[in-house]
Parts: C-alpha cells; sequence; structure tokens
C-alpha cells in the first residue's frame, strides 16, 4: 500500500511526501497505533485506501475534503479513497498521556471482496458514504472503542474478524453524519492528480489570503478555463464555492471553541467585509454567525 501525505513544515510551506504504509505478510490490511507527545501535527494528505480512525486523549480540529470542524477524544471516522484530510491536535485532557490515533486502512478492492456477502450489503452502502467521510456517533463509537483498542493486540486472523465486526456494528449507525459537501472522483489521472493537489495545497494554506484564479491556474499549468474544468471534475464546485466552504468551516471552528469577536474572525478567515462575511455564513449554514456560537454555549 502506498499513501500519499503532503505534511506542513511550517504549516505555510507544505511538501508532498511518498509514504509507504507496508503490511504484514500474513494481513490483507494496514493500521497503525499511533501515539504522539507533541500532538497530532496538520498533515494533509490522502490515499487510495479507505481509512477508519479513531481519536483518544485529544481535542482540536478535523480537516476532510471542505470540511473543517472540532473533535474531542472519543472520535471517529470513516474516510474514503483520495478524499484529502487531517486532524490537528490543540490539547489533550490527560497531560500524562500521549494523543493517541488508532488508524485501519484497506483497499476498495479489499472492501468489494468483503462486501459481496449477502450479510454485509449494509457495510457496502456505508463505505459508499464514506466517499464525503462519515463522522459516528459519540454512541456508535464508545459502542465499538473497547474493539478498537483490542484489534491491535490481536494476532492476524483475530485482528481480521474484529475488523470485519466494528464494520458491521458501524453500518447500523443511522445518526454517522457525513462531513464533507464534495467527494473525488476515484482514481484520478495520475496528471491531473499532481495539478490539482497542487491547487488544493495552495488553497488550504491561503485561504485566508487574496487567492485569483491566474495564480491558480500558473499553478496547475493549465489555462484558467482548463482550472475550471479540472477543478470542478475533481470536486464538483468551482473554486470560489471551495474557497466560501473552507472560510465558513475554518469560521465555525473558531466560532464553537473560543470568544474570539465575531469581526475577528472574519478577518482570521478572508473577509475583509463583515456583512459579506455575515452573508455567506447564513447562506451556506442556514444561521448567523452569533446564533451558531451560541448553540455552543
Amino acid at each position: 500500500m502506498i499513501l500519499f501525505w503532503l505534511v506542513e513544515a511550517p504549516l505555510r510551506h507544505m511538501k508532498p511526501y511518498l509514504e509507504h504504509v507496508t503490511t504484514d505478510d500474513d494481513a490483507s490490511w494496514a493500521s497503525l497505533n499511533r501515539r504522539l507527545d507533541d500532538g497530532i501535527p496538520f498533515q494533509w494528505h490522502h490515499h487510495p485506501e479507505f481509512e477508519l480512525t479513531l481519536t483518544l486523549n485529544s481535542r482540536g480540529q478535523r480537516f476532510i475534503g471542505d470540511h473543517i470542524g472540532r473533535y474531542e477524544p472519543g472520535d471517529l471516522v470513516l474516510i474514503g479513497p483520495y478524499l484529502p484530510h487531517t486532524w490537528h491536535s490543540l490539547d489533550r485532557p490527560d497531560d500524562s498521556q500521549p494523543h493517541i490515533a488508532l488508524v485501519m486502512w484497506f483497499l476498495p478492492d479489499w472492501a468489494e471482496r468483503l462486501t459481496a456477502n449477502a450479510e454485509l450489503r449494509a457495510v457496502a452502502a456505508m463505505l459508499a458514504r464514506a466517499a464525503h467521510g462519515l463522522q459516528f456517533s459519540p454512541e456508535a463509537a464508545q459502542a465499538v472503542r473497547p474493539l478498537v483498542e483490542d484489534l491491535f493486540t490481536q494476532p492476524p486472523v483475530e485482528r481480521f474478524l474484529r475488523l470485519v465486526t466494528i464494520l458491521t456494528r458501524l453500518a447500523g449507525d443511522r445518526a454517522a453524519t457525513p462531513l464533507s459537501v464534495t467527494a473525488p472522483e476515484l482514481a484520478p489521472a495520475a496528471t491531473d492528480r499532481g495539478r490539482i493537489d497542487r491547487v488544493l495545497n495552495h488553497i488550504h494554506t491561503h485561504f485566508a489570503e487574496p487567492i485569483t484564479i491566474p495564480e491558480l491556474a500558473d499553478l496547475a499549468a493549465l489555462s484558467p478555463s482548463g482550472l475550471h474544468r479540472t477543478f470542478l471534475r475533481h470536486t464538483r464546485q468551482t473554486v470560489s464555492q471551495y474557497l466560501i466552504r473552507l472560510r465558513i468551516g475554518r469560521a465555525c471552528a473558531l466560532l464553537s471553541s473560543g470568544t474570539m469577536p465575531i469581526g475577528t474572525i472574519a478577518g482570521e478567515v478572508g473577509y475583509d467585509s463583515l456583512a459579506n462575511f455575515n452573508r455567506q455564513f447564513k447562506a451556506l449554514k442556514g444561521t448567523t454567525p452569533r446564533a451558531y456560537r451560541a448553540a455552543f454555549v
């Protein structure tokens, strides 16, 4: 298996690198028990595998596609192939213990063979929904948490059976919430993949700054019209729509996690006009920034 990571070092100077995730000779999928004392860094990346991640003893911000939101300990998310994502920790409840991310990866072919069985049709439906990212309800995450934690201590056969059990139980979570409005096209052409990566990296790094179409077209080595077609094909929305969702998503994270004045937040996410920020926020979220913040008080 190969994972394509994009790492910030620092955040405004992200550079891509390839990371090979190897499986054991007697395993058909990959896993990682990730424990970090210094926090979970912003590592904007994508890969061809499905990813199921349980985050423990950590809270911060979660970036999945065009979604930006907060995560708390016990956060459980399923991500579809090629959907860009990262977590970025802000603190941890227990300073004596590390931030923990329990990660499971499996390829679409693996999932297709598994869900060809009639008994697992609900899992197939859940995996289809994962193209947008799925956050499972706290109740469902809590119910499978012991299975996930135990999975990492088991021999290969038991690990496989536990993963199938976890997926089966999660498929019954009717409260699972889609995260990203858009979903990537699967297995994009390598040329388009590189072009769109450069554009998305720039947008996610500089979304609070003025961004122009000619500037993005130059990064992609495309004409403005070529950029529009490629971006629309990959993200199913225009650059402007994508940028608005990123900015408003970041604003939601700030509104729900502190007392920063709304006018300051508007400037932090790239709006010179508070009226324009309020208008676009309400159009996207169906409520005002003030009312949105009040729901978290």
